[in-house]
Formats: C-alpha cells, sequence, structure tokens
C-alpha cells in the first residue's frame, strides 16, 4: 500500500473507512499535542512508508523515520528486538502507526519507546482489535480494548485518550468483504468495496463511541510517559 492510499483512499479501495478514520483520529491527536509548540521532536516508531509525513511534518520542529534495515525511507535503524541507539528523554512525541501488531515483543517495543520519550511526552499508538492476517515482514497480535490497555499501562504509561474507530457491525462487515474479496476476480473487487465499504460506514453509526472503545477493528490510543 503505497502513500497516497494511506493518507487519501479511494472511495472504491477496501480500506477505505479505517484509512480515513485512522488517518482523522490520528491527525486529530497530533494537532492536539502540537497545538502550543512547534519545535517538537517526533520519533515514528516503526515508520514503515511514512503515509501522513507531509501532514504532520509541518506541525513539529524534527520528524525521525525509525524501522527496520530492510526500510530505505527510514533515517534510523532499528532490529526486530526494537532497540535503538537514540538516548534517552529524546523524543517529545512518538508515533506508533500500525506497529505493535508486527513486533517480535509489545513489552520490548513500548519499553524502548518509553525510554527514547521525554517526561511528560506524549505517544500516539494505534493498532487493531480484528483484523486479517497481514505480516510486514511479521504479523503476531491482536487486542481486546481491556488487553490493549493493560499491555501499554504495565510499561509504565499512563493512558490520556483511548479511541475505537469501527464498531462491532462495521467491523464484521469489513471482516466478510475481506474474505469474499479473496474469491472475487480484480475487476470486480473495486465495484463491491464500493458497495461494502458505504455499509461499513452506514453500520459504524449504529454503535455509540463509548461501544466502539469497547469492542473496535482500530484504536487510537495517546499515552503518556510520567513526568
Amino acid at each position: 500500500m503505497n502513500n497516497d492510499e494511506r493518507l487519501n483512499p479511494s472511495i472504491f479501495h477496501t480500506r477505505y473507512v479505517p484509512l480515513t478514520h485512522l488517518r482523522n483520529a490520528t491527525l486529530a491527536k497530533m494537532r492536539e499535542l502540537t497545538a502550543t509548540k512547534k519545535d517538537l521532536l517526533l520519533v515514528d516508531f516503526g515508520c514503515g512508508n511514512m503515509p501522513y509525513r507531509p501532514v504532520i511534518e509541518p506541525m513539529v520542529g524534527k520528524y525521525l523515520g525509525v524501522d527496520l534495515e530492510m526500510n530505505p525511507k527510514a533515517e534510523h535503524y532499528i532490529d526486530f528486538d526494537s532497540k535503538t541507539t537514540l538516548p534517552d528523554n529524546y523524543a517529545d512525541i512518538i508515533l506508533s502507526n500500525q506497529v505493535l501488531e508486527h513486533v517480535d515483543s509489545p513489552g520490548g517495543y513500548l519499553q524502548e519507546a518509553l525510554r527514547i520519550l521525554k517526561p511528560g511526552g506524549s505517544m500516539i499508538c494505534s493498532t487493531h482489535g480484528y483484523w486479517f492476517y497481514h505480516p510486514t515482514p511479521n504479523d503476531y497480535w491482536r487486542w481486546t480494548s481491556a488487553g490493549l490497555r493493560r499491555t501499554i499501562e504495565a510499561e509504565g504509561f499512563k493512558i490520556t485518550s483511548f479511541f475505537g474507530i469501527m464498531g462491532l457491525a462495521a467491523s464484521g462487515l469489513q471482516l466478510f468483504q475481506d474474505g469474499i474479496c479473496l474469491k472475487l476476480p480484480k475487476f470486480l473487487v473495486p465495484p463491491f468495496a464500493l458497495v461494502m465499504q458505504a455499509l461499513i460506514a452506514l453500520f459504524n453509526k449504529i454503535n455509540s463511541q463509548a461501544q466502539r472503545d469497547r469492542d473496535s477493528a482500530l484504536y487510537v490510543v495517546v499515552a503518556q510517559k510520567p513526568l
């Protein structure tokens, strides 16, 4: 999936609803964190192709992409243990965009994020509740809302915001769509996705935000390193 698909997906994209909602929720949290200060240092931890960089970089003083050596776009490299050579208390903000489900050890990854984050700094972390298997290069983990809270808080973070993107009905339809798309000829996927994504958007409205925060395909969490 290229940058433009993540940042501005087509209405024919099989991920149109989750991608647009994830983008909007992530950027809204980023605007909140950068509202009063523009010279912050952001580490995109497990950066991939950095789809949100064109929008986020003007909000901060420095944007640093950190990822495995197989990613030529990264500016600082890590191994599969998630350890960096960055100093303690280095970053004001950590962006962890759809990374946690792919790391060998979520605890180790979060410990490293906490180490390089300044006291009082925040991490924006998005990951999956329900989703299909998608190794990049690995895919290990899914969370209930309570399990994700516990995983993040166990490493010393204080959660300040916990936001579910897609409710139970919408998540079920997304999985149904993905299962059917595996059997469809390629030329039928875009029109089928258009119909399914419209249904997903509609059915997502039947769940309250409280219900989406409890059961969701995607979560966006803001967690702070204590002072």
